[in-house]
C-alpha cells in the first residue's frame, strides 16, 4: 500500500470530507478522491461509501485508518532511524497553553543549539490538539485534570510532564469553611462562577465537586486569562478554580481543596513515530527533565 495514500485515508477518517483535507493538506479533491481510489483497488476492498452529497468511510475503509496510524508511525520511526547520529538541526513547531510557555518552553530555550528553532503558538489544548492532528504542529503542550480525565488518541505519544494543585479563588472578604472539597465548595454554593472561556475542563471538575456538594454551579462569566479571572473575582463577578501556586492579586483568597484534590496535569503530545527526529527528541527531553 502506498504510504501517501495512506495519509489521506487518515486525515479523511478525522477531518470529515475530502474538500478539509485539500485544504489542510494542500492538494486538490480530485488527487484525494483518485488517491483513496487507488487505495481502494490496492486492498481490493471499496473504502468509500455515499452520504447524501458526501461520502463516508465504510466499515472497511474505518479499519484500515485505525491500522494506518499505526503503519505510518512505524514508517517515521523508520525514516528517522536511518540517521540517527545526526546532529539536531530544524524547526519544532510547538502549541502550548499559556503556563507551559512561561514554565516549561521558555526555561529550555537558552539549552537549545543554534541550529533548532521554536515556533510558538499560544492555543489551549483542543485546538493545539486539533493542530497536532493536523500536522501544523510537531508537538502539544496540554493538560487535563485529575476529576476531568481526557482520552488521549491512541495516533499520539504522550509524555507526562508535571501536575500542581488547584484551589478556590475567592474574594479575601470570605469566611473560611473547613472540611472536604464539597464543603469548601458547598459555601459558595449560592455565587456566580467563572470558568475558562476556551476549554471545559476547569468547568467540568467544579461540576463534580458541586454535584458531591449537592448544588448546581451558576456559571456566568468566561474568562481565558487567569490575571482576568483573579480581577473578576475581586469585582465581585465570581468564584473560580486557580492553580495553588499561582501569584494572587490582592483581595484574592485561594481555599485548599482535598478529598478529593483538584490536580492539573501537563503533557506533551507527538504524533507517533515522530519523537525520533533529532529536534523534536531533543526539545521533549528538555522538557521531560525539569522538575515536576
Amino acid at each position: 500500500m502506498d504510504v501517501r495514500r495512506l495519509e489521506l485515508l487518515l486525515a479523511l477518517s478525522r477531518l470529515g470530507s475530502m474538500h478539509a483535507v485539500s485544504e489542510t493538506l494542500g492538494v486538490t479533491t480530485s488527487t484525494v478522491s483518485q488517491q483513496i481510489a487507488a487505495l481502494a483497488k490496492e486492498v481490493g476492498l471499496p473504502l468509500l461509501e455515499p452520504d447524501g452529497r458526501r461520502v463516508r468511510l465504510t466499515p472497511a475503509g474505518r479499519r484500515l485508518a485505525a491500522h494506518a496510524v499505526h503503519i505510518l508511525a512505524a514508517h517515521e520511526a523508520a525514516r528517522a532511524d536511518l540517521d540517527p547520529s545526526a546532529e539536531p538541526a530544524g524547526t519544532v513547531r510547538v502549541a502550548a497553553f499559556h503556563t507551559a510557555i512561561r514554565d516549561s518552553l521558555l526555561p529550555v530555550v537558552p539549552r537549545l543549539p543554534a541550529a533548532v528553532r521554536l515556533e510558538i503558538q499560544e492555543q489551549e489544548p483542543p485546538d493545539a490538539l486539533a493542530m497536532l492532528e493536523r500536522d501544523q504542529v510537531d508537538l502539544a503542550l496540554t493538560y487535563d485534570y485529575n476529576l476531568a480525565p481526557a482520552a488521549i488518541d491512541p495516533a499520539l505519544q504522550a509524555t507526562r510532564l508535571w501536575d500542581a494543585a488547584w484551589s478556590l479563588a475567592v474574594p479575601s472578604r470570605s469566611r473560611r469553611t473547613p472540611g472536604t472539597a464539597a464543603d469548601v465548595l458547598g459555601a459558595f454554593a449560592d455565587s456566580d462562577w467563572i470558568v475558562n472561556s476556551r476549554h471545559l475542563a476547569d468547568e467540568q471538575v467544579i461540576r463534580t465537586i458541586a454535584a458531591l456538594a449537592g448544588f448546581e454551579p451558576r456559571v456566568t462569566q468566561r474568562a481565558d486569562s487567569l490575571q482576568l479571572v483573579q480581577e473578576m473575582i475581586v469585582a465581585g463577578l465570581g468564584v473560580a478554580l486557580l492553580p495553588a501556586a499561582y501569584p494572587k492579586t490582592t483581595g484574592v483568597s485561594l481555599r485548599r481543596l482535598r478529598d478529593p484534590e483538584p490536580r492539573v496535569r501537563a503533557y506533551a503530545l507527538t504524533r507517533r513515530g515522530r519523537t525520533g527526529w533529532a529536534p523534536l527528541s531533543l526539545v521533549l527531553g528538555l522538557l521531560s527533565a525539569r522538575p515536576r
